[in-house]
């Protein structure tokens, strides 16, 4: 009886024992680090639905994929960046402008540009644009995030910036940005898609220790949903001579031309081939 007793015992024991192993066995702990998305792959990210409320939301700003080119989508409060890790520069950023964004009262006077960590290194500092004679040229602009302190704090990432000719930043790129405010003020909203253009006929130049590239031309593209659904485009080139608003007038379909960047994909294909293949001033 007693060695029924003790072998139950041992039994028991041994139990207790191989449990208490399996239970430990590669157990994760909270210092484990998570295992963390690659955005470096082209268009990463980008298939990611984003929702309100718990609904889906078709963002009809952003481009296609881009395959040909390094991209990293970076999502920020009041738009969405392209960035492109071998220019230190986005390849566009895009956003969905309503009227009511285009008011507030957070102030650019009391944000710096910033760098982006979120991008990898080496990426743009603001040493790179010091005595470089380009200015930190918004691709969002402030004046589009005025309604939100941190969207306002987002546009001076320099992953929003480009080097820009002071004249262009300050009067041409100004009035296009201006006149952007102005339409989503009439319509209600407006999608905007804009960015950096390097031809490939010119030689690359650069800015900084980190080598950020100068681009070539700039270009805008801005989709209006409302009524008669309508496009146009921008293209000005990154130089401080007088360009005349009209001379700077581009079909969206010119646009994907140069640019290699399918604008508007989530429209209706007819609508989409109807409204890229014109572009006047006078329907705005």
């Amino acid at each position: 009886m007693k060695r029924n007793h003790l072998n139950l015992l041992l039994c028991i024991v041994v139990l207790a024992m191989t449990a208490s192993c399996r239970n430990n066995k590669q157990q994760p702990t909270s210092q484990e680090p998570a295992a963390m998305e690659s955005f470096y792959e082209s268009g990463a990210g980008q298939s990611q639905p984003q929702t309100q409320g718990g609904k889906a939301i078709t963002q009809y700003e952003m481009p296609a994929r881009l395959t040909d080119r390094p991209e990293q989508i970076l999502r920020r409060e009041s738009f969405t960046i392209s960035y492109n890790k071998d220019t230190r520069t986005p390849n566009y950023v895009a956003w969905h402008l309503t009227k009511a964004h285009t008011y507030g009262r957070f102030q650019r006077s009391e944000e710096v540009f910033t760098e982006d960590l979120e991008a990898p290194a080496p990426r743009a500092t603001d040493n790179d644009y010091y005595n470089s004679r380009f200015d930190r040229g918004h691709m969002c602009p402030a004046g589009d995030t005025k309604w939100s302190k941190e969207a306002l704090r987002q546009s001076f990432l320099f992953t929003n910036v480009c080097p820009q000719n002071h004249g262009l930043n300050k009067y041409e790129w100004n009035d296009v940005e201006m006149l952007c405010r102005d339409w989503a003020r009439q319509y209600g909203a407006v999608d905007i898609v804009c960015g950096p253009i390097y031809d490939s006929h010119v030689a690359p130049r650069y800015i900084g220790r980190n080598k950020v590239r100068v681009p070539d031309r700039f270009f805008k593209v801005v989709l209006c949903r409302q009524g008669k659904p309508k496009a146009i485009g921008f293209i000005y080139r990154n130089e401080g001579k007088k360009q005349p608003m009209q001379d700077a007038v581009y079909t969206v379909d010119e646009i994907e031309r140069l640019t290699g960047i399918d604008f508007f994909p989530a429209l209706n294909d007819d609508i989409e081939n109807r409204i890229e293949a014109t572009a006047t001033l006078r329907d705005w």
